[in-house]
């Protein structure tokens, strides 16, 4: 016990266990930021990331199946948190796919009006990082996607859409290189999210 990352004695000697107990942190800082927004608008955390995501991504994404994956979350958890939203007017299901039991989730006028109130939660977040000059970004940037990666191909992190993983990405010595843009790539445009990603087989 005396090695856990949470003991200071051992965070002392270890500096990878001061990173862990710092990731910590932050993502105690998601979780207030969101719940302040939550309050806002009298919806939990979770059915303001499902709508944040569906704002953003391609409708393939966002389904029942796929969103349960991308928040670590079981089905009927995210079942549960459609149907409020569903009931609130906030979003729109789309049953046109070819599977008669599935549908896509759009979202509804109400529910883009909610998300122009929620979407900017993490800013506070995004200022302070805005404070770092760009050697330390991109120092940080390259750690961190390295390290989602890593996460992903551990079974930590059940999705991601990470050059790395992607199966147009290729790695030239010190170089990265984009076979769908056609272009190499600088550390900084590196995508953690990327909409034409494609699991590497």
């Amino acid at each position: 016990m005396n090695k856990s990352n949470f003991n200071p004695k051992e965070q002392e000697k270890n500096i990878s266990s001061k990173i862990v107990a710092g990731l910590e942190r932050v993502s105690e800082v998601f979780k207030i930021l969101l719940w302040e927004k939550a309050k806002l608008v009298g919806l939990s955390p979770i059915q303001i990331q499902i709508l944040i995501f569906i704002t953003f991504h391609k409708q393939n994404l966002c389904n029942v199946s796929h969103l349960a994956k991308e928040f670590n979350i079981t089905k009927p958890t995210v079942s549960d948190a459609i149907k409020v939203l569903d009931k609130k007017g906030m979003i729109i299901k789309d049953f046109s796919s070819s599977d008669s039991r599935s549908y896509y989730i759009n979202l509804s006028e109400k529910g883009t009006k909610i998300v122009s109130q929620v979407y900017d939660f993490s800013n506070p977040l995004k200022q302070q990082i805005d404070g770092f000059n760009q050697t330390e970004l991109e120092s940080l940037f390259g750690t961190l996607s390295t390290l989602i990666y890593k996460l992903n191909k551990n079974g930590i992190l059940s999705v991601q859409r990470t050059c790395y993983g992607c199966k147009f990405y290729q790695k030239n010595q010190d170089s990265h290189y984009c076979n769908l843009l056609n272009k190499e790539l600088l550390n900084s445009e590196i995508r953690l999210d990327c909409p034409e990603f494609q699991e590497k087989a």
